[in-house]
């Protein structure tokens, strides 16, 4: 009896004890599914899509600008460039003597936005193709990275971070910005395909090595955090 009374108390224990953990630092990430139709896109349906009045982002293009701090001189990484919106604003943002880093999954999306840049008369922006691990970008080489609308779609974050953490230059920053996941609030559609809310991105973030410094609230269907990178 007494062996039967100890083993029904351990795992009463051992259930509040899981039920009080704190959540992951990292969650799981992305699933695939949710970045195939980007691998392969097609450019011009894209832009129609990204860059119309109506989306936040775009209609608020340039106070996202102004708020992520993008200065002459320096370097900037768009992770999850899509169309290039944002690369052609900092673009002209960083002058002659900086540079932009168009950094997207889809080799598609990068070919378009180099050739965007040209016709544009900008020659300060270089594409990569990145994995779901890695940005590969070289190492404390980036003043400011920026992601917008893109950190939901991470299927390896904990990478995805570190690598970010190694192209930053010492002091630099992370702009996320991304979609308020809030039930009760937010559309049907961000609640079934955005993996998490502002509160679990800060937790992510953090726990890679960097410490949030900004939280704008200037926008009504995203959040605006700036991150600085620490150790």
């Amino acid at each position: 009896m007494k062996r039967r009374v100890a083993g029904f108390a351990w795992l009463v224990v051992l259930a509040l004890t899981t039920a009080c953990a704190p959540p992951p630092a990292v969650g799981a990430g992305a699933e695939p599914a949710v970045n195939e139709p980007y691998r392969d896109p097609d450019y011009e349906s894209w832009v129609q899509r990204f860059e119309r009045p109506g989306r936040e982002v775009y209609d608020r293009r340039l106070d996202i600008l102004q708020a992520s701090g993008v200065a002459p001189g320096m370097t900037v990484a768009d992770i999850g460039a899509g169309t290039g919106l944002f690369v052609r604003l900092f673009a002209k943002e960083v002058g002659p003597a900086g540079k932009v880093y168009a950094v997207d999954i889809s080799k598609n999306f990068i070919d378009n936005v180099l050739r965007t840049a040209r016709e544009q008369g900008l020659a300060n922006v270089t594409g990569i193709v990145n994995t779901q691990t890695d940005t590969k970008l070289p190492a404390q080489s980036v003043d400011l990275a920026f992601s917008s609308d893109a950190y939901h779609h991470f299927e390896h974050p904990r990478e995805m971070l570190s690598s970010i953490h190694r192209a930053l230059k010492p002091g630099g920053r992370l702009v996320v910005i991304d979609f308020r996941r809030e039930p009760g609030r937010s559309s049907a559609w961000v609640l079934g395909h955005v993996r998490l809310g502002r509160d679990e991105a800060v937790r992510e973030i953090e726990a890679a090595g960097f410490r949030l410094i900004e939280d704008r609230d200037f926008l009504r269907e995203n959040y605006f955090l700036k991150f600085e990178k620490a150790g």
